[in-house]
């Protein structure tokens, strides 16, 4: 079989030869190796996408699952050539691509599931910090909150700057729960998730998992993460068009599981 060719319709199996060799695993106090699976929704990430594998701490990761959502480039291919494995989905959206990502996912019975987008706003390498609390505290999900931690100058636009800070409130005083960052970097435990039965396919899901999150009493934590510029131009806050959708999409999320719950 050539080393490219496609192993199952929508799905790049890793080259046998790899740049960077995922499938680590971490040994808890009970001496119990966990599963830590990754996923990476991407479109358009040919720059970046290398970068973000390269610095993910492949001791800690079990495997990699990047989600190619309608690329024109060669982000796909960079990825499989970098250790990931690399599934398409067809339908846009964020929500839609990490849908693709767990259902992928299903067939490794992983123990946590990380999400981190592919950038490279995020730094990678502090994965470490988001999946101890879950391993060795027994928290259900940790946000990666970019509010609490280090930001380049300009990383976060305002629009992301006024959003984290209106929307994480509306939450506590809806649902009683404290965010401090609704970012994408972030890591729960596989079960949880599924518990969770997300739904949004596009702008809300990070905010829908957040807000389920906390109707099911999850114990969860927010920790400080780095966060930089971007690697191109992003895909929903890079236009005022954009921006202004993500945040409707959001707060429409937020109030309408107040009235879900109520009926």
């Amino acid at each position: 079989m050539h080393q490219d060719e496609w192993w199952a319709p929508g799905i790049i199996r890793p080259k046998a030869c790899l740049s960077k060799g995922f499938g680590g695993a971490f040994l808890t106090k009970t001496n119990r190796l966990q599963d830590i699976t990754v996923i990476i929704p991407v479109l358009n990430e040919e720059a970046s996408i290398g970068l973000v594998l390269a610095d993910l701490p492949d001791d800690l990761v079990s495997r990699v699952i990047v989600v190619d959502n309608g690329s024109t480039d060669q982000t796909g291919q960079v990825a499989s050539n970098a250790g990931a494995i690399v599934v398409k989905e067809p339908q846009r959206g964020y929500g839609a691509a990490c849908l693709r990502g767990m259902a992928e996912a299903r067939q490794y019975h992983p123990d946590l599931i990380v999400f981190l987008d592919g950038d490279y706003s995020d730094h990678p390498e502090d994965l470490s910090l988001l999946v101890k609390p879950i391993l060795e505290d027994n928290y259900d999900m940790v946000i990666g909150s970019r509010m609490l931690g280090r930001r380049e100058p300009g990383a976060l636009p305002i629009q992301s700057l006024v959003g984290n800070y209106m929307v994480p409130r509306f939450i506590r005083l809806l649902y009683g729960h404290h965010y401090t960052d609704l970012g994408p970097f972030r890591a729960i435990r596989y079960d949880r998730l599924l518990d969770l039965n997300m739904e949004d396919t596009n702008y809300g899901w990070t905010v829908e998992m957040q807000i389920k999150a906390a109707q099911k009493k999850y114990r969860t934590i927010d920790v400080p993460v780095q966060y930089r510029q971007r690697i191109g131009i992003s895909k929903i806050t890079g236009t005022l068009s954009g921006a202004v959708r993500a945040g409707f999409k959001i707060l429409w999320v937020t109030f309408s599981y107040v009235f879900r719950k109520k009926g």
